[in-house]
């Protein structure tokens, strides 16, 4: 090979590494082993002669997605969870990090994400699983000494492990005999500072210590939250509602959504949401639907509702009084029939109570879209 095709070969290589390792997609716990030994070793190659602060290619690493990765028993969760606590100190420039929230990470997992040099850089967390004790402290929690590091996070998408039956009972009891004051616990808690969370995803969460700290700290840019609602459930116990009424004043989208499980228990959502977000351009609202209350001129453009119940009927029909902006009702959980359906098909069932619907809104200039944001015809 010539001198020149090597250098225009050494080039492309220069140019084409970084952009290859810049995103990277594993599915397996093989695929993600070999890429921590492929970093580890370079880190231990690294020369520091050239004075680049860190090895490649783990500088080069900005997004990790593991949203699709799939593990079998605990066996190799342990295996992942040892991976993940030994990759993170390697890609000092990660951004985004997706994971799947079937995989629960420890505490030294966190920790390691936590303390790592570049810790400030990232910026969207995915798919993370959170199983706090409840008891704990704000700050004696890891997911929130994660958020003390990364002051810089935009994108925040947390699951939580739910509420069941048994559990609401004996909250419900809790909440009785435990005086408001010592369950809060945070006289000394230093807010965190996250200037910068525009997108706030909590589901499947009542009460946690990551809730706790959010509720009590300053969230000044953020416009898009996604939360289960739990207004049967008072407060202290769970924190959503006063969770929308602190942070909902910036609010323009609040989507509220219960995760599928089973067996699923829905809980209600307050009927105040509209007047605790009196700058919502879109709401999304979950089974059983609130009767919303609202006695005055509202911003709101676009209604979710997971279908056409005739109960609800009477509400909207007040609300659009107060909103004069509202030109969208979705139905999150109905899909349009295709084409080609005999007419009785589509005058059945749900099919049927949209397109009554429809006839009624469409007058008043409000346009009604299925699932996928396709409107009804």
């Amino acid at each position: 090979m010539s001198q020149t095709a090597q250098s225009t070969t050494l080039f492309f290589k220069d140019a084409a590494l970084p952009a290859l390792y810049s995103a990277v997609t594993f599915t397996c716990i093989g695929q993600l082993g070999q890429f921590y030994q492929c970093l580890s070793t370079a880190d231990q190659k690294w020369d520091s002669i050239r004075r680049i602060p860190y090895s490649a290619p783990g500088r080069w690493v900005l997004e990790l997605d593991l949203s699709g990765l799939t593990f079998e028993g605990a066996k190799q969760a342990l295996q992942l969870d040892s991976l993940l606590t030994q990759l993170f100190p390697l890609t000092p420039f990660l951004r985004r990090f997706s994971i799947s929230p079937s995989f629960v990470m420890s505490r030294r997992a966190i920790s390691s994400l936590a303390q790592r040099e570049g810790a400030i850089n990232l910026r969207t967390l995915e798919g993370f699983s959170y199983f706090p004790q409840l008891s704990t402290l704000p700050d004696e929690d890891p997911v929130v000494q994660l958020f003390r590091s990364c002051t810089k996070i935009e994108t925040l998408d947390i699951i939580g492990q739910g509420l069941d039956s048994t559990d609401l009972e004996l909250i419900l009891e809790a909440s009785a005999s435990q005086d408001e004051d010592s369950q809060l616990h945070i006289d000394s808690f230093v807010p965190l500072n996250l200037p910068s969370l525009r997108t706030l995803t909590l589901l499947s969460m009542h009460r946690s210590p990551l809730m706790l700290a959010l509720l009590h700290s300053p969230l000044p840019s953020l416009q898009k939250l996604t939360l289960t609602p739990y207004a049967d459930i008072p407060y202290p116990m769970s924190l959503a509602s006063k969770f929308i009424t602190t942070h909902g004043q910036k609010l323009r989208s609040l989507l509220l959504s219960t995760p599928k499980s089973w067996p699923t228990r829905l809980h209600p959502s307050p009927v105040d949401l509209l007047q605790s977000c009196p700058n919502l351009q879109h709401l999304s609202l979950e089974n059983p639907l609130p009767e919303l209350v609202l006695s005055e001129r509202h911003p709101l453009q676009i209604l979710s509702i997971p279908g056409p119940v005739s109960d609800f009927w009477p509400v909207l029909d007040k609300l659009l009084r107060y909103s004069p902006r509202l030109h969208v009702l979705r139905t999150s959980k109905v899909r349009k029939l295709k084409k080609g359906l005999s007419s009785r098909a589509q005058e059945a069932g749900v099919q049927g109570e949209i397109k009554e619907w429809r006839r009624r809104l469409i007058r008043r200039g409000i346009r009604v879209l299925d699932v996928d944001w396709n409107e009804f015809y």
